[in-house]
């Protein structure tokens, strides 16, 4: 028989986990939502270029995955009416310039081939159910059937703008739990070991970067904290040669290194870590988001910051910035929100605008 102390405690315990499922239990409010296939392809194209598009795809996404004869017969699912799996997407809130973007938490894959094949860049193929649609794209389909496939519904859950990127990016993983599919560092890991590997994961584990970048315990399982390391080096050594497919240059880079007879261990760590006590001792939030640092920083954030002052410390190895206010402008919020644009262009623009504004 328990003790009254024992039950107690208990108690407390079985309260204390309330009161945590209860808070957690807020950060995940949201609402179902119902649009047409054409409205979807609307939101997610237009603006697409400059990156304005209502719908959009972050940057922790891989790129489009699914074969042509998997698209096939996704659109061949849609054409015979089965249930389609919620596509789940998030309110992207910005304290300022608030564009109520929504990004794409799970279903890119979907909302790219409903895209191609919408603008006649898919050809059905290997379909087995309807076999005389073989070969067809959009436009060879019957105006009437073009017209009630674009006003199919697709069903979608919407988290509300309290989701936070750390939010987003456990949704995304816990969605993803099911599949044996590997995130793109579990995959360098297992596929391009070598030196330079060797030292990422070295660096990823201290203690002062995994503190100035407020990893949450769900990111370090995910091998975040490495992917970080990865793009620092990489970003550094050849931001000028990005080509936007983000997954295909930091594989490419990551095995020059690893390849490479000239690499120098110590210069590297060396660079790092003067970095990290750059970031220390002038930027009182590191690199971290929120009001008071709280929150996990964003891979966008992370690669301005860092890239940008190891440039200018290249160039200045005993810098004293007369301000950081830059930190605080609109300019630098608008280059390094959560949804901005990885293209090349916006890429140099961020890294270098950082690097110069410490160089004054």
């Amino acid at each position: 028989m328990r003790s009254k102390l024992e039950i107690t405690e208990q108690h407390k315990k079985v309260d204390a986990a309330e009161a945590e499922i209860r808070d957690k239990q807020q950060l995940v409010n949201y609402d179902t939502k119902e649009y047409p296939v054409e409205i979807l392809v609307q939101k997610y194209m237009e603006g697409k270029d400059d990156d304005t598009n209502e719908l959009f795809i972050p940057d922790y996404q891989r790129e489009m995955a699914w074969d042509e004869a998997r698209q096939s017969k996704f659109i061949e699912s849609i054409i015979l009416g089965l249930p389609i799996p919620y596509i789940f997407v998030a309110d992207i809130h910005e304290d300022e310039n608030d564009e109520a973007r929504l990004e794409i938490i799970d279903g890119t894959q979907r909302i790219r081939t409903l895209t191609r094949f919408i603008n006649n860049e898919l050809t059905l193929t290997e379909l087995k159910k309807i076999q005389s649609l073989n070969g067809f794209k959009f436009a060879d389909l019957s105006l009437a059937r073009q017209r009630r496939f674009n006003r199919t519904t697709l069903r979608m859950i919407q988290l509300t703008e309290s989701a936070n990127e750390e939010v987003r990016r456990d949704l995304f993983e816990r969605i993803n739990t099911g599949s044996v599919d590997l995130n793109e560092m579990e995959k360098r890991r297992g596929i391009l070991p070598g030196q330079f590997l060797e030292l990422i994961e070295e660096l990823s584990k201290y203690e002062k970067f995994r503190k100035l970048c407020a990893f949450s315990e769900s990111a370090i399982r995910s091998r975040e904290p490495q992917e970080f390391v990865l793009r620092f080096f990489a970003f550094l050594n050849n931001y000028q040669n990005f080509n936007s497919k983000i997954n295909i240059f930091l594989d490419e880079y990551l095995k020059q290194v690893n390849a490479d007879p000239k690499f120098d261990r110590e210069k590297m760590r060396a660079e790092f870590e003067s970095m990290l006590n750059f970031v220390e001792t002038y930027f009182p939030q590191g690199f971290r988001q929120g009001k008071n640092g709280a929150r996990t920083t964003t891979r966008i954030k992370f690669e301005s910051l860092a890239v940008g002052v190891a440039l200018a410390l290249r160039e200045a190895s005993n810098l004293e910035p007369k301000s950081t206010e830059f930190l605080n402008s609109k300019e630098f919020k608008d280059y390094t929100k959560s949804d901005a644009s990885s293209s090349k262009n916006k890429v140099v623009l961020r890294i270098e605008y950082v690097r110069d504004r410490l160089l004054g």
